[in-house]
């Protein structure tokens, strides 16, 4: 049976696409059929074929399904700022009727385990109405939230898990991915986070000098997402 989650993040940088696709590579190791979708990316390189993403790039390579570039990132943009600037800029309309038709023609492929990959934090502004997470909703995908482990990371954890919640939607898992393990009593916040969030950890992932898709996927346990 098909599974989809939408994967976000307590804040930008925090290691979304790290966590998705080590996340995928959990999925192929387990035999299952994997796809990664990323619909709005800005930071995008200019190439021969148009622009490319490394996030969405990063998704394509731990997917087993073959998909074409511009189904799995529908919206790319090249300054690396906020994806309602960048798209106000490029004078396109970013709307979540448009997104969430782009994504069912993803998850119309019914990979066995598929991963839809927002950007920045959970309030992403899409356009002056819309935020990003107005498209999960729409798509009414489980959550999984990858939690950046540095001061502060409780709060943003926390606050953005609420939201979730109250928009509807189930907190599926969370992952801690620890960006920086200087963190004061780093092991007493990740039990603090265990304790308050609301659904099970499936992993925490230390900082990895080559955090490649296999190096993460080592740390995480895609069972515990039932």
């Amino acid at each position: 049976m098909s599974a989809a989650y939408f994967i976000a993040g307590t804040d930008t940088d925090v290691g979304k696409t790290t966590i998705a696709a080590g996340l995928l590579r959990c999925a192929r190791l387990s035999g299952l059929s994997t796809l990664g979708a990323k619909p709005v990316a800005s930071g995008c390189v200019v190439t021969a074929e148009g622009l490319r993403n490394p996030d969405a790039l990063a998704l394509i390579a731990e997917s087993s399904l073959s998909l074409p570039y511009d189904q799995v990132n529908p919206f790319a943009f090249e300054p690396a700022i906020a994806p309602h600037l960048a798209a106000r800029e490029a004078g396109t309309a970013l709307t979540v009727p448009t997104l969430q038709a782009a994504m069912h023609q993803v998850l119309a492929y019914n990979a066995d385990f598929t991963l839809i990959e927002g950007a920045g934090g959970w309030r992403v502004p899409l356009s002056d109405q819309a935020n990003l997470s107005d498209l999960a909703i729409a798509l009414k995908l489980p959550v999984i939230l990858v939690v950046g482990v540095r001061l502060g990371c409780i709060n943003h954890a926390l606050l953005s898990a609420e939201a979730i919640l109250r928009d509807g939607l189930q907190l599926a898992g969370w992952v801690a991915n620890i960006i920086e393990p200087g963190t004061s009593r780093l092991e007493e916040n990740l039990a603090s986070l265990a304790e308050r969030l609301p659904a099970p950890c499936l992993g925490k992932v230390p900082t990895l000098k080559a955090p490649s898709a296999e190096a993460v996927a080592g740390h995480l346990q895609l069972g515990l997402l039932g």
